[in-house]
């Protein structure tokens, strides 16, 4: 894309399905989502999965809802022995305190246990603790230790005129301040098709792109598929697209230069974000001193592709052209 001045852009926009970011995530969640039948693997069997996979927040209240149940747990037990803690009044409260207090191995001094029971409760406790301090401390480390991306997709699609040629184009933007080394980007077609013994299969196909690589991602990035003869969308319409439920699967990998690690990026298009006869606003500009600027308040802005405006001001210029030899507007104002 050719940097430009944001004052040269044109002033007809199209601003598709302005939707916030998080809901497209959860759209993209919800259509790779598979309704699994007839599978006895349950949560346990793949716990740190599952754990790795949760939002922070709710790790962050499954183990505190985690550490006050086993605190409340331990409190009964201590209650069975009211006389076992030195210096608690024999209440849940202060049973409860108590349980802090063994659990984090903290021991202020002014509870203690003085009977065999709450000793060896206290012992079992201090166990569970450090266990369980241990395995806290590993499961947060990890969640906050995957190579993440911040790479932001276009939310429309657009299908218009590049080179002569039909063109369906989409774009990101990385929006790190590091740069995403040996860039790579994937497209896979998914759709319906009837196989010759009348079956209805899912297939995919691999799109061949203009440029699939970039040896460093640090702006925007526009990816192009040319429909040629041999694309498997040359010669379909919008409503056979829809017909055979296309989906448009994006896969990006690379190497963040700063974290020296993998990390992968996913999105979804489905027929509905793809807008034909648009194309992609300009969002690049050069300063003065030479740098270059990307303005992601017109990222996901279309606007008509000036190929079929031109074509349409061509048609009418001759059909104008032709009224005027034949003599026909001045009959017609006659």
């Amino acid at each position: 894309m050719t940097p430009s001045s944001r004052s040269s852009a044109p002033n007809r926009r199209f601003h598709s399905k302005n939707r916030p970011e998080s809901d497209r995530v959860s759209k993209d969640r919800q259509h790779l989502k598979v309704k699994r039948l007839g599978d006895r693997t349950g949560i346990l069997q793949d716990l740190y999965h599952q754990t790795l996979t949760t939002p922070f927040y709710q790790l962050l209240a499954w183990i505190t809802l985690f550490y006050l149940a086993l605190n409340c747990v331990f409190a009964w037990i201590y209650m069975l022995d009211p006389t076992g803690i030195e210096g608690s009044d024999g209440s849940f409260l202060s049973s409860f305190f108590f349980s802090v207090q063994t659990i984090a191995t903290v021991g202020y001094g002014a509870m203690y246990p003085k009977t065999p029971f709450t000793q060896v409760v206290a012992a079992i406790e201090a166990l569970i603790g450090l266990l369980g301090l241990s395995m806290g401390t590993g499961l947060m480390f990890a969640h906050f230790s995957r190579p993440t991306s911040h790479v932001l997709f276009s939310r429309p699609v657009s299908l218009s005129t590049h080179n002569g040629r039909r063109t369906l184009m989409f774009r990101m933007a990385n929006r790190r301040n590091s740069h995403i080394i040996e860039a790579q980007v994937q497209v896979a077609l998914i759709r319906d098709e009837i196989t010759h013994e009348g079956t209805v299969m899912r297939r995919f196909h691999n799109l061949r792109l203009a440029r699939s690589q970039s040896p460093l991602f640090a702006l925007s990035w526009t990816v192009m598929h040319p429909i040629t003869p041999e694309s498997p969308l040359f010669g379909l319409s919008m409503k056979d697209m829809e017909d055979t439920d296309t989906m448009l699967v994006i896969s990006l990998t690379g190497v963040d230069d700063t974290l020296g690690q993998t990390i992968h990026a996913r999105h979804i298009y489905l027929v509905g974000d793809i807008e034909d006869g648009m194309r992609f606003s300009d969002i690049m500009s050069v300063e003065k001193d030479g740098r270059r600027v990307i303005n992601f308040s017109y990222f996901h802005d279309l606007e008509p592709e000036k190929n079929a405006q031109y074509r349409e001001r061509k048609a009418i210029s001759r059909a104008k052209s032709k009224y005027f030899r034949r003599g026909n507007l001045r009959r017609h104002r006659k």
